[in-house]
């Protein structure tokens, strides 16, 4: 018990022992404080996962960092820069935003988003055997290639450029751009980043205003048409709403399937007993995505701050409050999963908390699903063989605070 308990800091890939092994930080955290209060954040970080299904199911909950106490200086960090008269949804995307803003902007988005997905997948299917061929035809002698770069990376962008209606030669901006406006959501970010986000941000605004003017006078089969189509049919949607919603779906349609992918790869290559079930029977990509999205989901955590006061594990939290809840911690919950820490595709067992949950639900889950299922089956068909590279070497993860993901993957295949 003389051990000091984790800051919110130490709880990130900027912490070397955190980004080497999250779960030997978290196991510790969950077992002597679930409900822990860290002032230098100002806010409770909750481990367990009872605590944080409940809580991020809570829709009286609020999301939008600005309601948080002056002294929740992490969650408010997400603010800085806004001000203090602006209108709240035209500041930021639904991702903080609380209801009635919430509700009226999601609904509309939701609408048009899910209807594109459900007719999206012949589209993905031929990116990815597109990417697999490019990869294919560039392999070396020694059929050495870095998955990330060659296909964790262009797939998801292509696929969400696909969706919005991205003109294929702005793919390489819009992968700077996604790059840029994700720091975003990295309060510690410095000034270069800071720097990057405003530019990305600034050039995704220029490139959104643009592409709307052009659907209204000419239609196209895609996102940016649909939405401003419900527009002129009466959605109750301003044109900076949707500029900064689109954005967003574009951070959330990379980053962090990127992330699924290139986790899931590597946890099969890890576990050949497990890949070995999804060779012998493609079917059960789905349950294999679910059981990587448990294990090493791509996103650390979310948040809240309490509407009322109230009691959280036994403790009282008041109201204005911040609560940080730890995803990936609840997902290797030993209360909530057996066996938490291993790896297994037949897995039957409780939802995993990979993409939050409530109101605020991840809106693009079921895309990244999608693509990660196409992805990982495909590419496992192409290169049946497919191995690391270096057995030995150490993973490369990035430092980017609340994400898990490789900075790259060094494969080998045979053409």
């Amino acid at each position: 018990m003389d051990k000091p308990l984790p800051t919110i800091i130490q709880l990130t890939p900027l912490d070397p022992d955190y980004r080497a092994d999250p779960h030997a930080v978290l196991d510790d955290l969950r077992a002597r404080c679930p409900v822990h209060r860290d002032e230098t954040s100002g806010s409770f970080i909750l481990t367990r996962y009872d605590d944080i299904r409940g809580l991020v199911s809570d829709r009286t909950l609020w999301r939008d960092p600005l309601l948080a106490e002056e002294s929740s200086v992490f969650q408010r960090r997400f603010a800085v820069g806004i001000p203090p008269d602006a209108k709240r949804s035209e500041t930021t995307s639904i991702l903080m935003l609380d209801d009635p803003d919430h509700a009226r902007i999601r609904h509309p988005l939701t609408q048009a988003l899910y209807a594109r997905i459900a007719r999206s997948r012949p589209q993905i299917e031929r990116l990815v055997d597109a990417t697999l061929d490019n990869i294919e035809a560039g392999l070396s002698e020694d059929g050495v290639f870095d998955l990330m770069d060659t296909f964790c990376v262009p797939v998801p962008i292509d696929a969400i450029a696909t969706i919005l209606g991205v003109d294929p030669d702005r793919l390489g901006e819009f992968r700077d751009w996604s790059e840029g406006v994700i720091q975003g959501l990295n309060p510690f970010r410095n000034a270069e980043q800071t720097a990057h986000m405003e530019r990305a941000s600034a050039a995704l605004t220029d490139y959104f205003t643009a592409t709307m003017g052009a659907r209204r006078a000419d239609p196209r089969d895609d996102l940016i048409t649909d939405m401003v189509q419900l527009q002129a049919q009466g959605a109750d949607l301003s044109d900076t709403e949707l500029r900064i919603n689109l954005s967003a779906l574009l951070i959330g349609g990379n980053l962090t399937t990127t992330d699924l992918i290139g986790n899931g790869v590597r946890l099969l290559l890890l576990n050949p007993a497990e890949l070995a079930k999804l060779k012998a029977d493609a079917g059960i990509i789905n349950a294999v995505v679910e059981e990587v999205l448990r294990y090493e989901p791509p996103v650390d955590s979310t948040g809240r701050v309490a509407s009322r006061d109230m009691e959280v594990g036994g403790c009282p939290v008041k109201q204005t409050q911040a609560l940080t809840f730890s995803l990936r911690a609840a997902n290797r919950d030993p209360d909530a999963f057996p066996e938490p820490h291993r790896f297994d595709v037949s897995r039957k067992s409780k939802p995993h908390m990979a993409f939050g949950g409530g109101a605020h639900i991840c809106i693009g889950a079921p895309l990244a699903r999608m693509e990660a299922a196409v992805a990982l089956v495909k590419l496992f068909q192409r290169f049946p063989d497919l191995a690391f590279a270096d057995p030995g070497a150490t993973p490369e993860w990035r430092k980017l605070p609340f994400f898990r993901g490789l900075e790259r993957l060094d494969l080998k295949a045979h053409a």
